[in-house]
């Protein structure tokens, strides 16, 4: 679907509320939301029914109006949503915002209806965001088309995209709010029926003063397109950070009840989100306060951190924290322990290492450790955990001298502030509540922790992604065609197969026990022999495979015990040939596979392979195509490097089974004609990654 411009929809000069009424609950809640919040351009009421509301003329039809409108904000019953979409198309009104309930998400008339709003939206090329959404908000120019939402907006950094409607506001901006934590635009996406949630982070994206985006995600109308505008923002130098639900079968069935969509595969998700570089984190409070940091924070240069803290036990759980994450507690140079033991109102003895335990007379000259802390080039960014009341008188001077070591570095410092919140005497704003308004404040450990590791993280995945191709498939057909809707036997799978350069060992299919040993004598045994019949897919499992058949006459024997085997399982089974196959009996077994999935097309799986593939578990995903960085980060995912390294050492590479895996990737990506691809074992050596069996599916 073509994407048409979004700034009718988040800064429109002017607008009407069609369904304008002091009697509807939500049209109401939206005209005094509007009027109260700072909207400085014309507003129009619609409601034929009514002369006047709000002291304002009411008009009986978008066409009425004195001049075409930037924006329709649409609240009227859902049977005539359509027609009012239609006139404002019509005059020329570029935007819709449709409020109104009861579409696919409802009933099957909801259903009908949804889809004449899909065909009106394109037909006149106006961007509607909704229907069955809360509405949305820029608050920088005052414009709060929502009836959840308690206080005006201040403007922020953060933009949000919510498919979910209570929560973008009634959770994510009100609990934000009550944390000094600002978004610069919110929208609750509805039924997405034009404007989708890439649409939405595309926007937001391209707006210099957004600094980080969060998506709070159902389902997704255009999973691959979402997952490349998100790549793009990534690389592009803004971060985005994903609440994704749908990893429960609970789960799944109340966003496909509440939105209609789909989830997909939670694992497949992963995978997509972490090569577009998307954050992917477990809560509302976690998307918060990580967005909170990369809103005021450039990522640091490096994950070199130094913890220092008023507690000792608080900076050794920091430490850990710190180590889970992946961050590096580089330590003190000697001059700077030195300076900091020799300071008079410095409560230490013998030796500081990192973390730092100032202990609680620390607070008292936390400037002056800060100075030594930051002239120390051993750091990139700090932590600063203070584990005394965030209330009482001392909290004053404390706040005081936090708000200046902030002031003293470029460098991304996190304050962790974990004592008592609840004031006794003292008047707002408490001591706490004076440093969260300028900066980020954590009451949490590893809500601290999480928040740096975000930045750390965010600076390696643009790294990794400046000027990695797009998530694009190739739309030209194949050159060769597969049968469709079968089991490709070894002949047609070999060919295609090595069309891709996919290393296969030496072959021949055997009609006879006679070809049988007359193959094996070729090819040199030992030699592997297997049925190669579309009506078997498991050899292993009915005893049509034999392993180190050493000699010709061996070869004959195995033939017929092959074909024995395979009819004994079924009858009537069609058995194209007994292969014999060059036996590569070194190497890790690895297992790569692929398959094509509903939401996100095609998916390449790499981990252990073998007999034991089910029982180790270990396998990742990747969105195809990729590169071979992507296909490498993907091997570290699994336990293949210790094993390669344990089998060959730790100089040896694991370049070949990367390439291999790139090359299964341009595969499935071009041949969308083959469903299920299982490449297992594959024989993986430092000098050769070779396939010795072969399973495809097609559609």
């Amino acid at each position: 679907m073509e994407t048409r411009l979004l700034d009718p929809l988040f800064e429109p000069s002017s607008l009407a509320i069609v369904g304008a009424s002091p009697d509807s609950w939500y049209s109401s809640r939206i005209t005094d939301n509007l009027t109260s919040y700072g909207y400085d351009g014309d507003l129009y009421l619609v409601n034929p029914n009514r002369e006047t509301a709000w002291d304002r003329d009411c008009y009986d039809a978008l066409s009425d109006l004195p001049e075409v409108v930037d924006l329709a904000v649409v609240v009227v019953p859902r049977e005539h949503v359509v027609d009012v979409v239609r006139e404002a198309g019509e005059i020329g009104i570029p935007a819709a915002l449709v409020i109104t309930t009861g579409f696919g998400e409802a009933d099957e008339r909801g259903a009908e209806l949804e889809t004449e709003l899909e065909a009106t939206a394109e037909e006149y090329a106006i961007s509607v965001a909704g229907p069955n959404c809360i509405g949305l908000a820029n608050a920088r120019e005052g414009v709060v088309l929502t009836g959840l939402c308690s206080r005006q907006p201040e403007p922020g950094h953060i933009g949000l995209a919510s498919q979910s409607g209570a929560l973008s506001f009634a959770t994510f901006f009100e609990n934000a709010a009550d944390e000094d934590t600002h978004f610069s635009h919110v929208v609750s996406t509805g039924n997405e029926v034009d404007q989708s949630l890439a649409d939405y982070v595309e926007y937001m994206a391209a707006d210099p003063d957004v600094e980080v985006i969060c998506t709070y995600i159902e389902g997704v109308t255009e999973p691959r397109r979402f997952i490349e505008v998100a790549r793009e923002t990534v690389a592009t130098g803004t971060p985005v950070l994903a609440v994704k639900v749908g990893s429960s079968d609970v789960a799944r069935e109340a966003a496909e009840s509440h939105t209609g969509s789909l989830t997909g595969n939670d694992a497949v998700w992963d995978a997509a989100f972490g090569q577009a570089g998307i954050e992917r984190v477990p809560d509302v409070p976690d998307l918060t306060s990580r967005a909170s940091a990369h809103a005021a924070f450039d990522p640091p240069d490096s994950s070199r951190v130094c913890v220092a803290s008023t507690s000792g036990g608080l900076a050794t759980l920091l430490a850990d924290l710190a180590e889970d994450r992946g961050l590096d507690l580089p330590q003190l140079t000697d001059e700077t322990e030195r300076a900091l033991l020799e300071m008079d109102d410095l409560l230490t003895f013998g030796e500081l290492r990192n973390p730092v335990d100032i202990r609680a007379a620390g607070a008292e000259v936390l400037t002056d450790v800060a100075a030594e802390l930051f002239d120390d080039d051993s750091f990139d960014a700090y932590v600063f955990g203070i584990g005394l009341s965030a209330v009482d008188a001392e909290a004053d001077a404390i706040a005081d001298r936090l708000l200046t070591v902030a002031e003293m570095t470029d460098a991304p410092v996190i304050f962790l502030w974990t004592g008592r919140r609840e004031p006794a005497d003292l008047d707002d704003p408490q001591p706490y509540e004076r440093v969260r308004a300028e900066y980020p404040l954590f009451y949490e450990p590893s809500k601290a922790m999480d928040a740096l590791a975000s930045l750390v993280r965010f600076d390696e995945a643009r790294d990794r992604l400046v000027g990695r191709p797009p998530f694009e498939l190739d739309e030209r057909p194949a050159t060769s065609t597969l049968p469709t809707e079968s089991t490709i036997t070894w002949a047609p799978a070999t060919d295609l197969l090595d069309s891709y350069g996919i290393d296969l060992p030496a072959t021949r299919s055997a009609s006879s026990s006679e070809e049988a040993a007359r193959y094996a004598s070729r090819i040199g045994t030992p030699v592997v022999m297997k049925v190669d019949s579309p009506d078997v897919a498991h050899r292993n499992q009915i005893g049509a495979v034999r392993v180190g058949v050493d000699s010709p006459t061996e070869a004959q024997r195995a033939y017929e015990e092959i074909v024995a085997a395979v009819f004994d399982h079924d009858d009537e089974a069609t058995i194209e040939g007994v292969l014999v196959q060059e036996m590569v009996d070194s190497g890790v077994e690895a297992l790569v596979g692929a398959s094509q999935d509903p939401n996100l097309g095609p998916v390449v799986t790499v981990g252990s392979g073998g007999t034991q593939v089910e029982a180790l578990q270990d396998t990742t995903h990747l969105i195809a195509p990729f590169g071979k960085g992507d296909a490498y980060g993907a091997l570290k995912r699994t336990d293949l490097p210790a094993r390669f390294e344990h089998e060959f050492g730790p100089d040896a590479s694991l370049a070949s089974l990367a390439n291999l895996v790139t090359k299964v990737g341009n595969l499935v990506a071009k041949r969308r004609d083959v469903a299920e691809l299982d490449l297992n074992p594959v024989m993986v050596r430092p000098d050769r990654s070779v396939c010795v069996d072969a399973f495809v599916r097609t559609d």
